[in-house]
């Protein structure tokens, strides 16, 4: 019975292992990982199944999954069948110019290596893309941030400036990984009070609508960023408010990201069975969108935290599954819609709880490659501290307690983190260690210790 029950479990992990392979493909490669003969060949013969055959062979994908990447997996990430990949691959050159769009945009595939164009944007333009994505208020409405704000004031409200407004506010969302937390809360409190100021001017009914989620909008990215802060009063009190937006505006997304931010307030505050009921609450709101995925992954992490192991993998299957049904969203790196890398990251967290570590180290690994852009600069700092921890902790499990305050000191010294979460991982870490004495991992104690007595 016995020997049984052990078989069961390892097929059990073996399923698991094959379910739980990195659900998204990897962000913004660098260059180098393109500059192999495969994928020299497969741009040249402007065949996009050459450079799916090309990305799946790719060595980097033996050395993480031991064999090629499979055309099923593939297919998972660029929304296609396994059979649907290998036409692809064998049959005659995809011609449709969205459909080569789209598959480059989820692979990541780099512009100044396409055969094809964007709008917009031609191939002798490729070379400074970045720069031209930066000034997008410009670029989308010919409107610099000094004439909206001139028209805000003076209530000049038409749709180039509620359209000037949205790209603003989204630009803000966008740079909440990566941004100063204390200059990006100070701009968006500056925008909150201007939308505030317009909701109390003359608008028809669908600028009032539009100003009204725009405000809500605002009050979401101050309600996250007070609380990494660890202004925890304030971050309360500007998530009721961003609720109270979105129920006067009837935007369900902006009501079900506010029951988010509540589940996570109760998750880094430890109040893991009071997380659920706030989790399931938001998925009540949005059932079908992709806050309910971010959701589902919280719940996870609860779980995982109440020794629930099976109701956390069922938490991460639910939102798994949402996720395989949602489009690639257009800008990943919004706060505000989930960014399919992310997914990965919530993966890693439970595994790491549930002692999952061969799991949780392959996760880390990828979540720390992902957090630097290609050309060096680091875009999501938090993330990659909570991965440093995460192998931090797997270290000090297999005895190493060198190591583990080798990975765990500069997780400390990030110029970005949120505040609440960065605690409670790093209180893992510490947890881990004092199974080793009160003087393991001295470095790492003391400065954890700095941090935890730090306003």
């Amino acid at each position: 019975m016995l020997a049984a029950d052990n078989t069961a479990r390892l097929c059990g992990r073996c399923h698991r292992d094959q379910r739980d392979q990195l659900r998204t493909p990897p962000a913004e490669l660098r260059n180098e990982f393109f500059e192999t003969p495969e994928f020299r060949a497969a741009f040249e013969s402007q065949h996009i199944g050459k450079v799916f055959k090309a990305y799946r062979s790719h060595p980097r994908h033996l050395r993480l999954f031991g064999k090629p990447l499979n055309q099923e997996l593939l297919g998972r990430w660029l929304g296609l069948s396994q059979a649907q990949v290998s036409k692809l691959e064998n049959g005659k050159a995809e011609q449709n110019l969205e459909t080569l769009r789209n598959y480059a945009r989820i692979l990541h595939l780099p512009r100044h290596l396409l055969w094809f164009d964007f709008p917009g944007q031609t191939r002798l333009l490729r070379a400074v893309e970045a720069s031209r994505e930066k000034d997008s208020l410009i670029a989308h409405t010919g409107m610099d941030t000094l004439e909206l704000l001139q028209r805000v004031r003076a209530s000049a409200i038409n749709p180039a400036t509620i359209d000037a407004l949205n790209i603003t506010i989204d630009q803000l969302c966008c740079e909440y990984s990566h941004a100063d937390a204390r200059a990006l809360v100070a701009t968006a409190k500056q925008w909150l009070g201007k939308m505030t100021e317009l909701l109390n001017g003359r608008l028809t009914l669908a600028q009032h609508r539009d100003v009204l989620n725009d405000a809500g909008m605002l009050a979401l990215l101050v309600g996250c960023l007070e609380y990494d802060l660890g202004n925890t009063r304030a971050a309360e009190a500007t998530r009721h408010m961003a609720m109270k937006l979105g129920e006067e505006s009837g935007d369900s997304a902006i009501v079900a990201w506010a029951h988010e931010m509540l589940a996570w307030f109760h998750l880094t505050a430890g109040r893991y069975a009071a997380m659920i009921p706030a989790a399931e609450a938001g998925v009540l709101a949005a059932p079908s969108q992709s806050v309910a995925v971010q959701l589902y992954g919280q719940q996870a992490k609860a779980y995982a935290r109440m020794g629930q192991a099976e109701e956390a993998h069922q938490a991460l299957e639910s939102g798994r599954a949402l996720l395989d049904k949602l489009p690639y969203p257009e800008r990943p790196e919004h706060h505000f819609v989930v960014d399919p890398d992310k997914w990965d990251f919530y993966a890693m967290d439970t595994y790491r709880i549930v002692g999952e570590d061969q799991l949780a180290e392959r996760n880390a690994n990828e979540v720390i490659r992902r957090s630097v852009n290609p050309e060096g600069e680091s875009v999501s700092p938090m993330r990659n501290a909570e991965a440093q921890l995460t192998l931090a902790v797997i270290a000090a499990r297999r005895g190493d307690i060198d190591e583990a305050a080798a990975l765990g000191v500069p997780a400390l010294q990030h110029d970005r983190w949120s505040r609440p979460s960065l605690l409670l991982v790093a209180g893992e870490l510490e947890d881990e260690l004092d199974n080793y004495g009160a003087d393991a991992g001295a470095d790492f104690r003391e400065m954890f210790g700095d941090v935890k007595r730090a306003r």
